[in-house]
């Protein structure tokens, strides 16, 4: 807050992490009593000297200047004793010259090094030299701001009182103890100190007061003591409405000091905040106990003080949390936000927003809330121009990011302008920026990231919108919007609507229909969509002619996509035989079989119930019961037949699907269509699938019960020969094994994949330590053995999906770069905990790694120092850990039918960035097509085919992909 606290602040300026530890209490209250007693008698000093004289006769009463000034004396005695320790000090200043030449050589090179930055501070102060301390600080402070603290205001107060002979002195000493006091005297463990301080202050000057009766009138001399005496009593009075800590022993003092019975108003405030101390009490403690930043214990601190909604304590809270955590964007946002909603003063805002810029400068929501910030409390136009054009050399992490700060901007810019007027001069600055930022895009982000960061053109869009809406400029939209289908956005069906729209508004039909003309032939994603709206528009505003030629065009292009579409699914048909060994087609065939039996055995029931309602419909009518009864007993009309039959979960049921393909195609053609309009027998089909699965498979029988002392391993080499003979030596290390059980295929081919039975729980818990161990080339996956029957939210995956602000993620990095050569680069920003090279299924690395530190302020500085590093000629990008969540597979049930609504595109259109084009859609989600073909009445109104969203869904389970194979 005022530029002598940073001039004249000393330890705790230069670190503004250390926190209240419990092991430094003690020496931190004795430097404060030495403080405020060197404070007390500098006061008295300075006032006396002020006084005139009565300082001569104070000296002769016995009142020496330096009585008791331990420090000094101190050093003064240690300057003036030789002995065996003036070599020793020798030598440690010139280490101290040596660790100080080698800081600042260290800073040239990166000035970004914030641990160098302190630790050459504190040196410089060892040897004295403050010259240097207050340029290293000033350098320091220009990159990165220096938080304030109960310590720093301490030492402010007691640099103020050198002034106090001055003109206006005391008025200015007392000016920063009462800033100290709005800063940090509600601050529960160090506000203390400042009050303290504040009133020996005021008591000196009581004192140093009583020797000036003699030199003034009696009446003049008693308004002056009586004064300066209310002044102690309302520093008394204000400090016992506060809870802090040890207010019992202040409230002592108060009744020790005054000579009048205290009121019982103040006493009455005293006892409140007694009370109230005891609610902050669990609070402090635990930020007592907890170990720095305590980011966690200040949140759930600064929730309860939000509760409670004292705006005083709410900013002290913040700016406590904020001097261990000052790297961490989300409380800078949290309090930035509370500011702006809440108090929204001026200078405290903007105050905050500039600190929080500068601690996080990649942080691009901080840069946003800035500017509008500066904008919403009236800030110079130019101000806020070179505040932006900071923003753009803060290095942010993303492409995103830069677009997300030029709209933040030129939305700004576009709310200066006055759209009433023809031309103005802010309506040409808001086109050059629109202009630039299209040009900084392209030149400086695509280079940097290999992607503009804005694939919609969502600047374009709001260009061409102002242009349109609010310049009634509808040809420079136009131009805009050819701009930005040439960008690669004319084949999706949305750019055009929302063109047309444009179109709609603010200009005319025959652009509205020229542009659907357009969309009908080039949008690849949704062109049933497109072609409807043409067909409506046409219906309600064209001609006849119009509407020929809309209906002509609609025709043949949709012809021409269902035409693709059928060659898509022919070419599937080639790849089956080869899909046939995929996993993911065999347990889809096998979910069709299951299906298909369960239709069959639901229509022989349905069937069954018809024939028996017939029979007692004979039996009713005199038949013979016994007749009756045997065809019941003939058709299955039990209740066991009515309910559908449960599928049995064998160990061996991974490789079934390989088993029952042959029988898959006896009975089934292509894609589950039936082969014969034949019913088979339930019996037949119970017959046929035992003997299926009786075909040489060894049967691995599990105890469920034996899960606990059980591990799953899997991602073990095919050609691995004997696996339980080779396994069970690395196993047996953790335990006792009981049995290795390999899992083989119908054929003998081992499955990949084992069960490990121990005869200790403890052992199985040690074997899962075993987990991506190296085996046979590759890394094997050990995992509890879980029925996920029973237990379907349980997930093996082991590692967080979380954002973790103190992991970075590093991509980009060559295959050949070790472990420990990442190590050694990561080390020189922080201390690394953890490093994990990602690597395939087979072992191979990925060229990405998660590197974990030991806090969130090394793993960021990390960030802006390592990011776009270059790494054996490869270009690396880091960023905080935050991996997307793992998607959970939906319900077949809840997906959407193929004819529903239309499915929003995703950024990269509806194939995604596939190699290929071809959509490997099953013919059974197509329906037969009215549009290639005229109606005898003339041609189809609407086509057949309405929808495409089946070749833009998303992934389907293997319950989806057998509904799809049995569609007739």
């Amino acid at each position: 807050m005022a530029t002598a606290a940073a001039a004249s602040a000393s330890e705790p300026e230069t670190d503004p992490k250390a926190g209240p530890e419990a092991e430094g209490e003690e020496d931190e209250a004795k430097a404060d009593r030495t403080r405020r007693k060197v404070l007390t008698r500098a006061v008295a000093t300075a006032a006396c000297k002020a006084m005139g004289p009565a300082w001569d006769e104070q000296r002769e009463e016995g009142v020496s200047e330096s009585d008791g000034d331990e420090e000094f004396a101190m050093a003064s005695s240690a300057e003036s004793s030789p002995g065996e320790d003036e070599w020793e000090y020798d030598e440690e200043e010139e280490k101290n010259q040596l660790e100080i030449e080698r800081l600042e050589e260290q800073l040239s090179i990166n000035v970004y090094d914030y641990n160098c930055h302190v630790d050459l501070i504190r040196l410089l102060r060892l040897e004295g030299e403050l010259t240097k301390v207050r340029v290293a600080r000033q350098k320091m402070s220009e990159i990165f701001p220096l938080t304030e603290g109960p310590n720093i205001w301490l030492e402010y107060g007691q640099y103020s009182v050198g002034g106090i002979g001055q003109k206006g002195g005391l008025e200015k000493v007392r000016s920063v103890f009462e800033r100290a006091l709005s800063s940090v005297g509600l601050h529960m463990t160090k506000g203390l100190a400042i009050w303290e301080a504040y009133r020996e202050f005021e008591n000196a000057i009581v004192e140093a007061a009583r020797p000036m009766a003699g030199f003034l009138s009696p009446f003049d001399w008693e308004q002056t003591f009586d004064s300066q005496l209310e002044k102690v009593h309302s520093l008394f009075r204000r400090q016992l409405a506060i809870p802090l800590y040890d207010m019992e022993a202040t409230f002592a003092e108060y009744e020790e000091w005054s000579e009048d019975p205290i009121p019982e108003s103040v006493i009455q405030s005293y006892h409140k905040a007694l009370q109230q101390l005891e609610k902050y009490k669990p609070y402090e403690e635990a930020l007592l106990e907890a170990e720095a930043p305590r980011l966690a214990e200040y949140q759930a601190y600064i929730d309860f003080e939000m509760k409670i909604g004292d705006p005083a304590r709410i900013q002290l809270i913040f700016e406590r949390a904020l001097v261990e955590n000052c790297l961490v964007p989300d409380l800078w946002i949290r309090y930035s936000q509370y500011l702006d909603r809440q108090l929204k003063v001026k200078d405290l805002v903007l105050s905050v927003h500039n600190r929080a810029v500068r601690n996080c400068p990649w942080t691009v929501a901080l840069w946003s809330r800035y500017l509008l910030a500066m904008e919403r409390h009236g800030v110079d136009h130019h101000v806020i121009v070179v505040t932006f054009e900071k923003a753009l050399s803060a290095g942010f992490i993303q492409a995103t990011d830069y677009v997300e700060i030029w709209q933040a901007y030129l939305d700004y810019l576009r709310r200066r302008v006055d759209f009433k007027q023809d031309s103005s001069k802010e309506l040409e600055e808001l086109r050059s920026a629109f202009t630039r930022a299209l040009e900084y895009l392209k030149q400086e982000v695509e280079e940097r990231f290999n992607e503009s960061g804005d694939p919609s053109c969502m600047i374009m869009q709001n260009w061409a919108r102002i242009e349109a809406r609010l310049c009634n400029n509808m040809q420079k939209a136009r131009e805009l919007w050819d701009s930005i289908m040439t960008k690669g956005n004319a084949k999706y069906a949305n750019m055009w609507l929302e063109y047309y729209n444009l179109e709609r508004a603010h200009g005319d039909t025959q652009h509205c229909r020229k542009a659907l003309h357009r969309a009908v032939q080039c949008t690849s994603d949704y062109p049933e969509h497109v072609c409807e709206v043409l067909l409506t528009m046409e219906r309600t505003e064209g001609t006849l002619e119009d509407w020929d030629i809309a209906v002509q065009k609609t025709e043949t292009r949709l012809a021409r996509v269902n035409e693709q579409r059928m060659k898509a699914v022919e070419c599937v048909s080639l790849l089956r035989p080869v899909m046939h060994h995929m996993p993911l087609f065999q347990a889809a065939e096998k979910e069709a079989t299951l299906a298909q039996q369960e239709e069959e055995k639901a229509e022989h029931r349905k069937r069954a119930r018809a024939e028996k309602k017939a029979l007692k419909k004979k039996v009713a009518r005199g038949a013979d019961k016994r007749k009756a009864d045997d065809a019941e007993k003939e058709w299955g009309g039990g209740d066991e037949e009515e309910q559908p039959s449960k599928r049995r979960k064998l160990e061996n049921s991974v490789p079934a699907a390989a088993e029952e393909a042959p029988d898959l195609e006896e009975e089934m053609g292509l894609f589950g269509k039936s082969a014969s309009a034949d019913v088979t027998p339930p019996s037949k089909q119970k017959e046929r699938a035992a003997a299926a699965l009786k075909r040489d498979v060894p049967k691995v029988p599990h105890d469920s019960s034996k899960d606990s002392v059980t591990v799953f391993v899997s991602n073990l080499p095919y050609s691995m020969e004997e696996p339980d003979v080779k396994l069970r030596p690395l196993f047996e290390a953790c335990g006792e094994v009981v049995e290795v059980r390999p899992i083989f295929s119908n054929r003998g081919d081992f499955r990949g994949y084992c069960y490990v039975e121990f005869k200790e729980e403890k052992s199985a818990l040690q074997a899962l330590q075993l987990d991506r161990k190296n085996v046979g080339g590759r890394p094997m996956f050990v995992s509890p053995c879980v029925d996920k029957s029973k237990n379907p939210d349980f997930k093996v995956f082991r590692y967080s999906t979380a954002l973790e602000k103190h992991k970075l993620f590093i991509s980009g990095l060559p295959f050949s770069c070790t472990k420990e050569e990442l190590e050694e680069i990561c080390k020189a920003h922080g201390t690394v905990k953890d490093i994990r090279l990602v690597t395939n299924r087979a072992g191979k690395p990925k060229g990405l790694a998660y590197v974990e530190y030991e806090n969130e302020s090394q793993a960021s500085q990390a960030v802006m120092k390592m990011d776009g590093m270059t790494i054996k000629e490869n270009v690396i990008k880091v960023a905080i850990s935050n991996p997307p969540q793992r998607k959970v597979p939906e319900k077949p049930e809840a997906r959407k039918a193929p004819g529903g609504p239309n499915v929003p595109r995703q950024i990269y259109g509806a194939r995604g960035k596939g190699r290929t084009q071809l959509s490997l859609l099953p013919r059974a989600l197509h329906r037969p097509s009215a549009t290639g073909a005229q109606a005898e009445n003339g041609p189809a109104l609407k086509p057949a085919v309405t929808t495409s969203e089946a070749t833009e869904a998303p992934k389907m389970s293997n319950a989806d992909f057998a509904k799809l194979l049995l569609r007739k």
